[in-house]
């Protein structure tokens, strides 16, 4: 269909084929949720895939980062940043902590690891950084400040499936990582999400905390809460895993098609692969220059619609600019000049693996003009 409406994302699907036996399996079981076989073997296979120790699965992606927050005990402030979705601060805000959000670099969209030290204050208790569109952070600098200062590091790492650095897995940097499998992410479980921790006794807690707080059919440690994954997604998560590999090889396809065509389109700026760096192509942004391209970041948007396009302006408005946050001394736009100016010239263009060459050409032609 030459006007077909192509959307920012789709989701990576297994085959019904595939997935109709499990589910079949998993109704003769009759064990649909609370750690069941399929859960037990998720748990087992994305540790061995993301090469991390211990990985403990959630229901969603958000719990996660409010369930670590829980698991460390933090208190007070947390050092963030306002270019991310909203669920990284809000985490912050369901636990009573304040968050301080500091400037990004214009490069990557990445908290500015320069800008950290001075934001931090006799309350300050944990930096929570965000791996923006799996774009690996300045880890060595940040856990730099962290040791200095005593303070814990939790990254949210919801884009960063898979990602490596120099054949390490991204997820093993900080106190704790977080995943989310949201069906718009690279791997998916329908809705799912997982948290990274690096010692058996934290892994036990998060458990724990993941399920009201049980230790035993008669005992309730901690104020727990229900995020645990039931066996559908599992299995549905099981099959996709098989499949991830060959979508990422899929999505850098595509990635290297737009590069390829953009690199001399004047005002239009794109992230580059990063040497050592095993990307996953989450997502595609652009960055556009009004003065030099000639049109609006908003007007493009625009005129792409019109050309049955979606894209998405990822991320807009800022978190700091949201009426729970706003009022916030760190959230003053003058304290975050970089964050608003990518948040004004930013475009996620439609980014995953069935992306066809066609499609390809199609959203070029609209953005070249």
């Amino acid at each position: 269909m030459e006007n077909k409406a192509i959307t920012v994302t789709s989701p990576l699907l297994p085959t019904l084929d595939d997935f109709i036996p499990m589910l079949k399996d998993i109704w003769n079981r009759k064990w649909l949720t609370n750690n069941g076989c399929y859960h037990k073997e998720l748990e087992k296979a994305l540790a061995e895939y993301l090469g991390v120790k211990y990985i403990s699965l959630f229901t969603n992606g958000t719990l996660p980062l409010i369930t670590a927050l829980q698991a460390m005990r933090i208190t007070g402030e947390v050092i963030t940043t306002p270019y991310s979705f909203v669920a990284t601060t809000h985490s912050l805000w369901w636990n009573g902590i304040k968050p301080v959000f500091v400037d990004i670099e214009e490069e990557s969209g990445n908290i500015d690891p320069q800008k950290i030290e001075s934001a931090i204050t006799p309350h300050t208790t944990a930096i929570m950084p965000v791996h923006v569109y799996g774009t690996p952070c300045h880890t060595k600098e940040i856990q730099e400040i962290a040791d200095k200062y005593g303070l814990k590091v939790i990254y949210d790492a919801a884009h960063a499936f898979g990602v490596k650095v120099n054949g390490e897995s991204i997820l093993n940097q900080g106190d704790m990582a977080t995943l989310s499998f949201h069906a718009t992410k690279v791997y998916n479980t329908v809705e799912g999400g997982a948290l990274i921790c690096r010692d058996e006794a934290t892994k036990k807690r998060i458990d724990y905390l993941k399920n009201f707080g049980f230790a035993g059919e008669t005992e309730v440690i901690a104020p727990g809460i229900n995020s645990k994954m039931d066996e559908l997604r599992a299995a549905y998560g099981l099959l996709n895993l098989r499949q991830v590999d060959d979508a990422i090889a899929k999505r850098k396809h595509v990635a290297d098609l737009y590069r390829k065509e953009l690199k001399n389109t004047a005002g239009i700026r794109f992230l580059k692969d990063l040497e050592g760096v095993r990307h996953n192509y989450s997502y595609f942004p652009i960055f556009i220059d009004e003065q030099i391209y000639g049109t609006s970041r908003d007007a493009l948007y625009e005129k792409l619609k019109e050309h049955n396009i979606f894209g998405r302006r990822y991320f807009y408005p800022l978190i700091s600019e949201f009426s729970t946050y706003r009022g916030l001394e760190s959230a003053r736009p003058e304290n975050l000049p970089v964050a608003h100016k990518l948040a004004a010239s930013v475009l996620c263009l439609p980014m995953f693996a069935d992306l066809t060459d066609a499609d390809v050409e199609r959203i070029l032609s609209v953005v070249k003009k």
